[in-house]
């Protein structure tokens, strides 16, 4: 049966989420209230969805992705690169 989340371990959880540690968020509800996985991933969805309604300024930008394109040019035009060197030798 999972227990009661007290007054200063919510504080840090709503922390973690504003801070955009969802995972981090999901393990402090499961040390808290000896729930399993899925209970406290929903838990934390729910919470952070009904904190995100109330305070929307509290919270951090999501992070950005840095992606993988600028890789990939680099990649391909190595690539490019080497073909045109074999050929033309």
């Amino acid at each position: 049966m999972p227990r009661e989340i007290s007054e200063e371990n919510m504080r840090q959880l709503l922390d973690a989420l504003m801070e955009g540690r969802k995972i981090a968020a999901i393990k402090l509800h499961r040390q808290f209230t000896g729930s399993g996985l899925k209970e406290a991933k929903d838990a934390i969805e729910e919470l952070e969805a009904s904190f995100r309604a109330k305070y929307p300024d509290k919270f951090k930008a999501a992070p950005q992705g840095k992606g993988c394109l600028g890789a990939a040019a680099v990649i391909c035009f190595c690539g490019l690169a080497a073909v045109y060197w074999i050929l033309k030798a």
